[in-house]
């Protein structure tokens, strides 16, 4: 098939990491694939190391100059490729390309929700996702429910597919678990928690700062914080602030910047979602999974589709986050109930998966012709 993946994503986020791992996937499966991006973007310059053919198309101007030349630029392209699929993981200009498909350019429209912020319910919005769109793709349940009731989009037209996860990079790695520990003062006898995520007030730090200082002051003695990340909305100065105003600073460690991160995944024994909002993807999630530590996460955006219900807990609640954190290193029931239904979801989040998922539905597409 050729495939147009429009990725106008200014930051290397979620949404635009779903989108690339999606389109050198296909790429690599033997479809002609061309990514339309954001000139000197994060996400074009990703694309761009991931081997992938870009052209770097204005769909997020807001002059109405620039935005008729991206409508010529795009109309070129159309031209040009041909493609059978258009698939936008972007609202902005998303109508444009609905506008040209109504004109008589002959391909499949897909929209693709790897944020977790819902579109407008007015008619306008609806009509363009239920009767110009030929199908909508979302990464979680919230999402989907949101689409089918709330925007009315037809059963049909509305595909679950969550992202997948390299499993061959993200493994458990006892190797590299010795080596971590060894490198960050953690002994064998220590439960090391650990969030992995950029330095983010969304992540969830402070909240996962204040539970393991509150397991500490309840007597939990060998228990060690790893965070897993590094400066990007907060600094580590601001991280080292909430540590230090939690009194835990003698059991943290920042990894900073880092290239084994499966390893330092590895050395942890309990993994932490602590999100006040978003995590419509959960890349980290999914990461922490595949190398087979347990999970405790806060119920936003697809956690409740990847998590066993009995270590999800509100954000922002530090006294239960703590609660599930002690439980699921203290209780080697819960920890086994928690392990196996990880096995249970990561058996259908492969990137094999993931691809076979998104072919079915632009094969339907495609056939339905």
């Amino acid at each position: 098939m050729r495939i147009f993946q429009v990725i106008n994503v200014r930051w290397f986020n979620a949404t635009a990491w779903y989108a690339i791992t999606l389109s050198k996937l296909l790429a690599d499966a033997g479809h002609d694939v061309l990514v339309l991006t954001q000139a000197g973007t994060q996400s074009e310059a990703a694309a761009r190391e991931a081997g992938l053919r870009t052209v770097a198309v204005d769909l997020n101007t807001t002059n109405p100059v620039r935005f008729a030349g991206a409508a010529r630029h795009i109309i070129q392209l159309l031209r040009t490729h041909r493609p059978d699929i258009v698939d936008c993981h972007r609202g902005e200009g998303f109508f444009l390309w609905g506008l040209l498909k109504l004109f008589g350019f002959h391909y499949r429209l897909v929209r693709t929700r790897g944020d977790q912020r819902p579109p407008r319910s007015d008619a306008l919005n609806r009509w363009l996702h239920a009767g110009v769109a030929d199908a909508v793709v979302v990464t979680n349940r919230r999402m989907a429910d949101y689409f089918l009731h709330r925007m009315r989009t037809p059963g049909h037209g509305v595909w679950l597919i969550h992202g997948g996860v390299d499993t061959a990079k993200f493994h458990f790695d006892q190797a590299g678990r010795e080596r971590v520990r060894e490198e960050f003062g953690f002994g064998p006898d220590n439960m090391v928690v650990g969030l992995l995520g950029r330095f983010d007030r969304v992540k969830g730090h402070k909240e996962t700062i204040e539970a393991v200082a509150e397991l500490r002051g309840r007597g939990m003695d060998n228990i060690r914080l790893f965070l897993i990340g590094f400066d990007t909305a907060m600094t580590s100065d601001q991280i080292k602030t909430h540590i230090r105003d939690a009194g835990i600073e003698d059991i943290t460690r920042i990894s900073g910047r880092r290239d084994d991160v499966a390893a330092c995944i590895s050395a942890l024994d309990v993994g932490v979602v602590a999100s006040l909002w978003s995590e419509a993807i959960a890349r980290s999630a999914l990461e922490i999974m595949a190398a087979e530590r347990p999970l405790v996460s806060t119920d936003v955006g697809v956690m409740p589709d990847l998590v066993d219900p009995a270590v999800l807990v509100k954000p922002g609640d530090v006294q239960t986050l703590a609660e599930a954190v002690g439980a699921v290193a203290g209780d080697g029931g819960l920890r086994e109930q928690v392990m196996a239904a990880q096995k249970r979801t990561m058996s259908q989040l492969t990137l094999d998966e993931f691809l076979k998922r998104t072919l079915n539905l632009y094969q339907s597409l495609v056939d339905g012709d």
